[in-house]
């Protein structure tokens, strides 16, 4: 009994940080990060029509992709302004790699950089609706 005070006092003095506990959700990173590597079209059809997403603004940072098509299909995806975040810079591979195969906006988001997925899928969707127009 002379140790059941003390422990359940020092578990409830434990736990209370962690029940006050609120991640920061005002603060965002402006920084730019290096651009992602891109899959680049066949050697020796550089020329293409290139086009510019809109700006996505989103919790972690601007996002902003840039698609070279070759006649209809997307050839190659850029990414000109991701978060300075390392799931990002994981993700963005993976996001390019399902673009350039769905050929399409219609790509499933990458597990632990959902924000940023989101953010890509939209910049990109801007990309083909502004070719299409």
């Amino acid at each position: 009994m002379k140790r059941a005070i003390p422990v359940l006092v020092l578990t409830v003095a434990g736990l209370v940080p962690v029940w006050r506990y609120e991640p920061s959700t005002g603060t965002t990173s402006t920084a730019r990060a290096a651009p992602a590597p891109t899959a680049s079209a066949p050697s020796g059809s550089s020329s293409g029509t290139v086009v510019k997403g809109t700006t996505v603004h989103t919790e972690k940072g601007p996002v902003q992709v840039e698609v070279v098509f070759q006649g209809e299909e997307i050839a190659s995806v850029r990414m000109l302004q991701q978060p300075d975040h390392p799931q990002t810079q994981a993700a963005v591979p993976k996001l390019i790699e399902e673009t350039l195969r769905a050929q399409s906006a219609d790509i499933d988001t990458v597990s632990g950089a959902t924000i940023t997925s989101d953010g890509y899928k939209e910049s990109l969707q801007a990309a083909l609706d502004a070719k299409g127009a």
